[in-house]
């Protein structure tokens, strides 16, 4: 395939990435952007060049061992998830930006251990950014068909470098906070990451089921060839044993890396996250592996010895004439080495800024500035870090072209890395752990690990003639850097791996033992080894004692965040503490507060030391310190608790105003019942006796006027009567004293009775009563009681409808548990604010179609009751709108 045509689908690809990233940081709140998939699928960035090529070269030359890489964070996932958990919490609330912050952090914020740290990792990763572009270039040789370039002008991989430099500075340099997530860029890795999967994938099956019949088909085939055994078993013990190191090795690098701790804790924005990725991730490495050891058996099969294994997914379409397929590859591989390139030096360039330069040389010229030039400085010191590290890994690549194979740099770049294990992992959990034990433990381990590995790599490519693998320094075999002490049976890498780790750990200790930290050391060990009981404590977890002034501090935040964004911060952190604005002197919380804001933008160390600057610290012996720290633990729980009490009280108080309320509404109804009932009462009384004394002094009344008279006595004698009946029956019915004289009825039959005896009152006003819709059910219930409910509800229609075209329909409905009768009228309804009170006793609607209201407003009140007795229900529907429906429920 022609160069510039490779060319051009490489500009149009970075093009399309660059897109990608515009459009996500525009969209950085979208549910497409922020979401738990593009975090797992971000972590895929552990998958480099060294996964899309160097697993196919080592399945090739040594068998199932490429495994290694994938089983150690695959079987340490469980761990990984608690462990990563303690420390996203940790780095939020801390605003850590790197893996040397958070190292730093854990021992005091010491300059000189985040400054280790950053150095171990240029180290470790220099070269590994070096292989992904010698990947890209070889590839790109490859599938042009021409030889390596003898210009840097002319050679498209200085192309490829640069423009990934100006990416990574467009996309992760746009603030100084370094905590900050970065959206296009991560949105753009885990595009990738499906991308260079999809595109292994491809091949995997193409190879498998296109060039060969299957699975069976190639083992079939690879298994007739002499030295198979090697490729698919253990050949011995030793490698049982080098087997379970590279797992550690790999466990240790998904913590440890810096892409891997800027993806999975700098980028993180919820805890929550971390469920989906705790099986997303595992998924998606066992994916990639799926055809790795079938594309290196068919390599094997089907190409010369000649050619290098690592590109085996390349070299296998090309050769049966399928360009486009071998373009393809390419694209995945380079996503590969852009994602890993890309999050690597913007880590480092963090890291660089933050713990060598600032804090080494460029904290006072940032003091004496102002906030917009130190925003300024601080992104040009990253710019030029990305710059130097991409385009130098570049030239360290064009110089010494190192003939090592993707999977071997890549694991060496892990045991360099691995240095860092003990005082992370063992300094998460013992607080015992001390700087000056986490420094000399990394730089033992690393000299351990320059000797038995990278110095025999040296002399054996640089010095001619050299004894020193085969006899050791001086001719003293227990020195050979191959076989320390003796010991033979371990590759070079595990060799190197496990003594560093046994010096490492064994400094780490001793020295944690004999020499204790200060106490700020010991401050920050109790805040992150018992980040579960201090986290809550926040700011009041951070012992200090000394004289600062607010206005110090107010000026120091001011030179790196600006006049808008630190009083924005401090007013918050005055409400948070209830402090007033006007102090004047700072208190630890203040000091720890300022020390975090400060984090982000210019690392944990520089921040310290910033800080220091403006205020006067007092030392503090460590019983003092742990006295503190159980001090403003008890505050605080002393303070939750009575927090809690108060809003106990309160709620307690509000339910006692409730109550309160309920008695006052309770007496209102009582005194309206009581003055309703006399009203009721007095008004037949009256008539009867006015009536009485009529017909007691005129004898010569005519007999037509004296019958209607008596007429009119004993029509108010019998609403009397009736009265009198239905307030003898409220009160029994609601305290529970009528017995109900309970026998199977029909429902239909019961409802004609209830028809019948309204049928005149219907007939005068011209009403329709439609019972149509009535099916015959029997149920267990008095029949006077329940014929008197529905008398009432029948009657109250009545009188709510119009006449002439009034219309009340009764029917039915059956569900599983419950027979529901239900009345319905087109009358004008019920109002909104009538339903909550037309239960009540004496409540009559002013919604009746008559100038007064008629009946004594007891008929629902004793309907609800007669209906509660029977362990059912009645209620206004409040959604029928073309009238008035009540809905009488009934247990089946």
């Amino acid at each position: 395939m022609a160069s510039y045509v490779i060319i051009l689908v490489i500009v149009g690809y970075l093009s399309l990435l660059f897109a990608i990233g515009i459009w996500a940081d525009r969209r950085s709140k979208s549910k497409w952007v922020h979401n738990p998939w593009v975090y797992a699928l971000s972590l895929a960035v552990y998958c480099s060049a060294w996964t899309y090529y160097g697993s196919v070269g080592i399945a090739a030359t040594s068998g199932v061992s490429f495994l290694t890489t994938y089983l150690g964070p695959i079987i340490a996932l469980p761990l990984w998830i608690l462990v990563l958990k303690r420390i996203v919490v940790i780095s939020k609330q801390y605003q850590v930006a790197s893996i040397a912050d958070f190292i730093s952090l854990r021992y005091g914020n010491k300059r000189s251990i985040g400054a280790l740290v950053t150095i171990i990792c240029v180290i470790a990763v220099f070269p590994y950014i070096a292989l992904q572009l010698k990947a890209v270039s070889e590839t790109f040789d490859i599938l042009s068909g021409s030889s390596k370039s003898v210009s840097v002008f002319t050679d498209s991989t200085f192309y490829i470098a640069v423009l990934l430099a100006v990416f990574v500075a467009l996309f992760g340099t746009q603030t100084t906070d370094a905590s900050r997530r970065r959206s296009g860029l991560i949105f753009t890795v885990a595009v990738e990451s499906v991308l260079k999967l999809v595109f292994f994938l491809i091949i995997g099956v193409y190879v498998t089921f296109y060039l060969f019949d299957g699975t069976t088909d190639i083992y079939n085939q690879i298994s007739a060839l002499d030295g198979f055994e090697k490729l698919a078993t253990f050949s011995n013990i030793e490698a049982s044993i080098n087997w379970y190191f590279m797992i550690a090795l790999s466990f240790f690098a998904i913590f440890l890396l810096p892409r891997q701790f800027q993806v999975s804790v700098v980028e993180n924005t919820s805890v929550n996250h971390l469920k989906k990725a705790s099986w997303v991730f595992p998924l998606y490495l066992l994916l990639f592996n799926v055809f790795v050891i079938f594309i290196a058996w068919a390599g094997k099969l089907l190409l010369s010895g000649e050619l290098n294994p690592d590109y085996y997914t390349l070299y296998l379409p090309l050769a049966h004439g399928h360009k486009f397929l071998g373009l393809m590859v390419f694209l995945g591989g380079l996503s590969s080495v852009i994602s890993m390139v890309v999050v690597s030096a913007l880590a480092l360039s963090t890291m660089i800024s933050n713990n060598l330069i600032i804090p080494y040389g460029f904290i006072k010229a940032l003091n004496d500035s102002n906030p917009k030039r130190n925003a300024q400085r601080i992104k040009n010191v990253r710019r030029a870090s990305i710059f130097i590290l991409i385009i130098g890994a570049y030239f360290f690549y064009v110089n010494f072209n190192i003939e090592l194979s993707l999977f071997s740099i890549g694991l060496i770049a892990f045991v360099i890395i691995a240095q860092l294990a003990p005082a992370f992992f063992i300094g998460l959990f013992w607080n015992r752990g001390s700087a000056i034990a986490a420094k000399t433990g990394i730089i033992v381990g690393s000299l351990v690990t320059f000797y038995t590995l990278v110095l025999p790599f040296i002399t054996e490519v640089f010095v001619e003639g050299s004894s020193l693998i085969t006899n050791g320094p001086g001719g003293i075999a227990l020195l050979k850097p191959y076989e320390l002490f003796g010991v033979d049976f371990m590759p070079p890498v595990t060799h190197a791996f496990f003594w560093s780790m046994v010096f490492n750990v064994m400094f780490y200790l001793v020295f944690s033992v004999l020499q204790k930290g200060d106490y700020r050391e010991r401050n920050y060990a109790e805040l992150v080894v018992n980040a579960s009981s201090y986290g809550e404590l926040q700011e009041n977890a951070f012992v200090w004692r000394g004289e600062a002034y607010v206005s110090e501090i107010r000026k120091a935040l001011i030179r790196f965040l600006g006049e808008k964004r630190t009083t924005r911060a401090l007013n918050l952190f005055y409400r948070k503490y209830d402090i007033d604005p006007q102090e004047e002197k700072a208190d630890a919380r203040l000091v720890n507060f300022s020390e975090k804001l400060l984090t982000g933008s210019i690392g944990a160390a520089s921040a310290k030391l910033m800080i220091s600057s403006v205020v006067k610290e007092q030392p503090v012996s460590l019983p003092e310190v742990l006295k503190i720290l159980e001090e403003n633990k008890k505050t605080i729980t002393i303070n939750k608790q009575l927090q809690q009490q108060s809003h106990d009280l309160k709620r307690l108080s509000d339910r006692l105003k409730n109550a309160n309320q309920a008695l006052v509404e309770k007496d209102r109804q009582k005194d309206e019942f009581l003055d309703t009932v006399a009203h009721e009462l007095k008004t037949p009384t009256a008539s009867i006796r006015a009536a009485s004394e009529i017909l007691f002094d005129d004898d010569d009344m005519p007999v037509e006027l004296k019958k209607k008279f008596l007429d009119n006595i004993v029509n108010d004698s019998d609403r009397l009567a009736a009265l009198i009946t239905n307030i003898l029956d409220l009160e029994k019915l609601s305290n529970g004293r009528e017995v109900m004289d309970k026998k199977q009825h029909s429902l239909k039959d019961t409802l004609h009775k209830a028809v019948d005896g309204v049928y005149q009152l219907a007939l005068k006003k011209q009403v329709k009563i439609d019972v149509n819709e009535i099916e015959s059910i029997n149920l267990y219930y008095d029949e006077d009681r329940i014929l008197q409910v529905f008398t009432n509800l029948l009657s109250n229609s009545i009188k709510f409808v119009s006449s002439k075209d009034g219309v009340i329909k009764v029917k039915t409905q059956l569900t599983d548990t419950t027979v529901l009768m239900i009345f319905e009228d087109n009358g004008k309804g019920i109002p909104q604010e009538d339903m909550e009170f037309i239960f009540d006793k004496f409540y009559q609607s002013n919604n009746q179609n008559v100038k007064k209201p008629m009946g004594s407003g007891m008929g629902l009140a004793i309907s609800r009751h007669i209906i509660e007795s029977h362990h059912g229900s009645i209620r206004v529907d409040p959604d029928f709108i073309d009238g008035a429906r009540f809905i009488v429920e009934f247990k089946n």
